[in-house]
């Protein structure tokens, strides 16, 4: 009797940490898509044979090196802070690097170090942004895998994601293709797929 007068209320904690924990997640992702600060970052081509892994498109950026100052040490998987502009086409390029938080008022990311080329001139390291993966419905996933695949082979349909930064915490809102929506191209062909059957 006494252990079951323990066992419910330690129950319903645990079952309230739980809940807690994904709902302030939640919470501070749709605080940064309502308050942050919007970037294009212009993708990629990606691996022709594993493009998709699951509900999600696996995502590379043209911007992810910078250069680096090599009398610091700099570790393979280490938090950075990058800082941030826009270049003439309206697309995101990085700036500088810091270890630490960096005291400017230019926008800047959290992200991690991916490789470290100081044998290149000038030496740079490259960067692993925290969101190369857009999660979909798994529905959409065999048409956004196509859609995705041959905007990377025509050079004439630009294609890029939308982030949302906020205090170095990012987002990513949508990826566009040839100035519309995945998601909106996905779901005219599968309508239109459904009116052929």
């Amino acid at each position: 009797m006494k252990n079951k007068k323990i066992f419910i209320p330690l129950f319903i904690l645990v079952a309230l940490i739980q809940l807690y924990i994904p709902a302030k997640m939640i919470m501070e992702q749709e605080k940064i898509l309502d308050e942050g600060q919007t970037f294009k970052f212009k993708t990629q081509p990606i691996d022709p044979t594993d493009p998709f892994r699951g509900k999600y498109i696996v995502l590379n950026y043209e911007a992810n090196s910078v250069v680096i100052d090599t009398s610091k040490q700099w570790n393979y998987g280490d938090e950075i802070y990058v800082t941030l502009s826009q270049n003439k086409e309206g697309f995101t390029e990085p700036v500088d690097v810091f270890k630490d938080k960096p005291e400017t008022l230019e926008p800047f990311i959290i992200a991690r170090i991916g490789g470290i080329h100081d044998y290149e001139k000038p030496p740079t390291l490259r960067i692993e942004y925290p969101f190369d993966r857009y999660y979909m419905e798994e529905s959409m996933a065999p048409v956004a895998e196509t859609v995705h695949r041959e905007s990377q082979r025509d050079s004439l349909v630009e294609s890029y994601s939308v982030i949302k930064i906020l205090n170095g915490e990012a987002v990513l809102e949508d990826v566009i293709v040839g100035n519309k929506s995945i998601k909106e191209i996905v779901k005219e062909r599968q309508a239109k797929s459904n009116q052929d059957d």
